[in-house]
């Protein structure tokens, strides 16, 4: 028998039984009784056609049967389909087609018009065929012979020719064809009144054999009243391959004889067939037939004419239907060529898997005949039959990511896919369900059928899923998903995977800063889904309540008044604010966003990097009498700069006005106070602290902070310290290089000096020091390699030394704490044993200390070794580059010396 399997995208026979053990699209019928009727049988050309359909033959064996003339049935082996003329296939969506000859070996022949044929096709659920439901299908079709007929199955060769005993003529020898004249010996040799068989191989060898000898080696051979058969496999023993046309053949030449007492009867029986015929390229199916095929045509000198039918599974197909389904037909002189575009109506797709991989693979059964005429067979018909397959072609799944941010639920879509695909289960996380298991977990999965017949998936999954990652970012979230999709491929269980990993960044609400009119405070919020509300202190914004002014579908303005119990005004760093608790909710209630909404009504304190302190006071308070213009700073004579009766502006440099100093971390404090003394009752009123940070690694934002009487909180802000990393021409450190000058040019000879200023600060006190300097082949200070220049504030030993050099007061230099210098030489920069050329950057940690009094200074205690006689008396115990300033230059380029040798310069 024969029973299918898998092989990468094929459908393979094994020789068994023909038994089909099928995995079908739909359950089987449970009354198998009236399954006849589902089996369609049709006569078509010189075939009879049973059609199976796969419901049918749903997960069951099927077995077929011929019934010969005592009406005994005779199973069907894959060996006698071919001697007998029988084709039993499946396509890959399971249905089964067993196809007949009207000359296979039990027919019935009337007049060789008139051909039934009786078959037994049993089914059962059992291997064994127990139990099995029998069906008798007898089928009768007239027909029309031509003198010649071959037909191409897919499975076997067929001749047949027309038998009929020409008239005596002179010189019928001399005028027969080469193959019956090499035939003619070995006729007259043989056997009285007996059917015997030559096979030509070529000009020289052939084989001469009875006729039960041929059909034990598995050939058909036949006669009619009026006909012979010749029916042959591709490759049997006496079939020759022969290249016709730029096509491989496969060719069987043979010559049937009976020899009677009187006469010897001989009949040619050639058939030529081809086998690799069909050629595909991206999206076509190339299928060429040569027309003039020599096997064919052996005594043959003219052609009378020539004509060609089209179809698909033995059924002709019109032409208007032809070029409706894009197929191109060339009936040349020497071929017929039909191209069928990919995937064009008359044929089918089917899903596969192969190596773990989706794709496709598309199906089509056309035919060919083809009829002429000539002087030597009269009419010849010539059918071939194709059963053609493509090439596996594989179609990833393609995932497309539609979510919406705003409405907080991925929504993914997987395809497109055939109708024989299904989604069977979804992997979150490492968890597998399957898809009934995921909607109950609150997945919703859906299929989705486009026009076209083809087939998608989309899965939504919640942010809020346990198996969502979120991450926090300075601009939103970022929700990811991790999926697997897993496939079953119908009939067959083929399965698949596959994977992705889906993102999406949800920004947080755009609000735009607070705008005042009067008391009435607004804000627009921006990036909303329409399903989302706003709460303003756990109150429901809403026109109603007139807390919501405008609103779209994105965005609404938000208006709430200043003096409202839903907010509070409060100091905020350097600035009065007034706070608006706000929250989000989605459309179940859940919680988004939650955020206090800093208004800034107006900022008190200011502390530029000059030095300067800028104090603004707003009569917040009732004092009785108070009077602005006697607020006072620590020194009494320090008073407001202007003042109304509403506010006192006060302006005084950091160093002035008894202001202190004091170190902390890395921060520089200076502190004063405001205060309000009534002469009338010999009582304080009013404090206010004054505080303005400064810090070495860059600017960073105020911090103010107040209460009411009688204990204010201190007032204070935060300034930057401007740092520059110079180049100097020469050690007289007097010209320097400017911006346009870079990157500077320096062979490797040569000296680098440079120098380190404290920009814009007048404050004597401070003093500059270099912590770490060091070199780098890239802008970037992190990067490889490095070589060291100063090391824990000390001249980095190697070869070439590091050197400080001592700053002087002059014109240009006020404040010589404010400045470092050092001399770097090139040799310094090895790679290996050569100096390193290309471009180098410069790069300087920088400590900002109190000069006066080192010991008590938290960034200056720690005294090292070199660094009082060398740099400064104190050293930072803190060494986190966070707590340092940095500063970096800008390119150099060195190269090596003009003439000297590396060696030379070295000495």
């Amino acid at each position: 028998m024969i029973l299918y399997r898998r092989s990468g995208n094929m459908v393979l026979p094994l020789k068994m039984a023909f038994l089909f053990r099928l995995a079908l699209l739909a359950a089987v019928s449970a009354q198998l009784s009236t399954a006849s009727d589902s089996i369609v049988t049709s006569c078509r050309r010189s075939q009879i056609q049973h059609d199976l359909p796969a419901d049918l033959v749903f997960n069951m064996f099927v077995r077929f049967s011929a019934i010969d003339q005592h009406g005994n049935a005779v199973l069907i082996t894959d060996s006698f389909a071919t001697q007998c003329g029988y084709k039993i296939s499946q396509d890959s969506w399971g249905n089964m087609t067993f196809r007949i000859s009207l000359y296979s070996c039990y027919v019935q022949i009337k007049n060789d018009t008139y051909f039934t044929v009786p078959v037994k096709i049993e089914i059962s659920s059992r291997p064994d065929m127990v139990g099995a439901v029998s069906y008798l299908k007898t089928t009768s079709c007239p027909y029309s012979w031509s003198p010649r007929e071959m037909v191409c199955e897919t499975n076997y060769m067929e001749v047949s020719v027309r038998r009929k005993i020409p008239e005596i003529a002179e010189k019928v020898l001399q005028n027969e064809p080469e193959d019956w004249a090499s035939a003619f010996s070995s006729a007259v040799s043989g056997l009285l009144s007996i059917w015997q068989i030559v096979f030509h191989k070529s000009s020289t060898q052939k084989t001469t054999m009875l006729i039960d000898a041929a059909q034990n080696l598995g050939y058909g051979v036949n006669t009619t009243e009026s006909r012979t058969l010749m029916r042959s496999s591709y490759n049997a023993t006496e079939t020759v391959p022969q290249m016709i046309g730029g096509v491989l053949f496969s060719t069987l030449r043979a010559t049937l004889f009976y020899k009677q007492r009187w006469f010897i009867y001989l009949v040619d029986n050639a058939v030529a067939c081809p086998v690799d015929d069909v050629v595909f390229s991206p999206g076509l199916i190339t299928w060429t037939i040569p027309k003039n095929i020599p096997p064919l045509l052996i005594g043959a000198k003219i052609f009378q004419r020539s004509s060609y039918q089209f179809g698909l599974d033995l059924l002709n197909i019109k032409d208007d239907e032809i070029l409706a389904r894009k197929y191109d037909i060339t009936d040349g002189v020497e071929a017929l060529t039909v191209r069928i575009p990919i995937g064009a109506d008359g044929g089918f797709y089917k899903s596969h898997v192969v190596n773990r991989e989706h794709g496709v693979v598309y199906n089509i059964k056309p035919f060919i005949e083809n009829v002429w005429i000539d002087d030597a067979w009269g009419v010849t018909k010539y059918t071939i039959i194709k059963d053609i397959l493509t090439p596996f072609e594989p179609r990833p799944p393609v995932i497309t990511n539609d979510t919406i941010p705003q409405t907080l639920i991925f929504n993914v879509t997987i395809g497109t896919f055939l109708e024989d695909v299904e989604l069977i289960n979804i992997t979150t996380g490492g968890d597998t369900r399957t898809v009934s298991q995921a909607q109950s977990h609150g997945f919703e999965v859906s299929p989705i059928k486009y026009t076209n017949g083809s087939v998608g998936f989309v899965l939504k999954v919640p942010f809020t899923d346990p198996q969502v990652s979120r991450k926090t970012f300075p601009g939103g979230f970022l929700f990811t998903l991790n999926v697997t999709f897993g496939f079953n491929i119908i009939p067959y269980n083929e399965t698949f995977t596959t994977s992705t990993t889906i993102e999406s960044f949800l920004e947080p609400p755009n609000i735009v800063p607070c705008a005042r009119s009067g008391s009435m405070l607004t804000t627009t919020i921006g990036n909303l889904h329409p399903s989302w509300n706003v709460y303003i202190n756990n109150i429901l914004a809403t026109t109603n309540n007139q807390l919501i002014l405008d609103s779209n579908r994105s965005s609404i303005t938000i208006q709430v008044s200043s003096q409202s119990e839903l907010v509070m005004s409060e100091a905020v760093g350097t600035s009065l604010m007034t706070a608006i608790p706000m929250s989000i909710t989605d459309g179940t209630g859940a919680r988004i966003y939650s955020m206090v909404l800093n208004c800034e009504v107006e900022k008190l304190v200011d502390c530029s990097p000059e030095g300067n302190i800028k104090v603004t006071v707003r009569l917040l308070i009732d004092i009785p009498g108070m009077d602005l213009s006697m607020l006072r700073l620590r020194d009494p004579s320090c008073g407001p700069t202007t003042s109304d009766g509403n506010i006192a502006y006060f302006v005084f440099p950091a160093s002035s006005c008894r202001t202190t100093r004091t170190f902390e971390d890395n921060l520089m404090i200076y502190y004063n106070e405001i205060t309000y003394y009534s002469t009338e009752i010999g009582k304080l009123l009013f404090v206010m602290n004054v505080t303005c940070n400064y810090i070495a690694n860059g600017t960073v934002e105020v911090e103010y902070g107040y209460k009411d009487n009688p204990t204010p909180s201190p007032q204070s802000a935060l300034a930057s310290l401007n740092l520059v990393l110079r180049l100097s021409k020469d050690i007289s450190y007097t010209v320097f290089y400017e911006d346009g000058d870079y990157p500077v040019v320096k062979y490797l000879r040569e000296p680098l000096y440079f120098e380190v200023e404290l920009l814009s600060n007048s404050d004597p006190k401070l003093e500059l020091f270099l912590d770490t300097c060091w070199a780098t082949t890239s802008p970037d200070m992190n990067s490889s390699p490095t070589w060291p220049i100063v090391s824990k504030s000390c001249e980095f030993e190697e070869l070439y030394q590091t050197i400080f050099h001592p700053v002087a007061l002059d014109s240009r230099v006020k404040l010589p704490s404010h400045f470092k210098r050092f001399e770097v030489k090139t040799f310094t920069f090895m790679e290996g044993d050569k100096p390193y050329t290309g471009a180098i950057y410069f790069h300087c940690d920088v400590i900002i200390c109190d000069n006066s009094n080192l010991s008590s200074d938290p960034m200056c205690s720690g005294v090292g070794s070199c660094i009082p006689a060398k740099q400064r008396a104190g050293r930072s115990i803190n060494t986190n580059a966070d707590n340092l300033r940095l500063i970096s230059s800008r390119a150099v380029v060195l190269l090596a010396p003009k003439v000297e040798s590396y060696a030379a310069a070295q000495s």
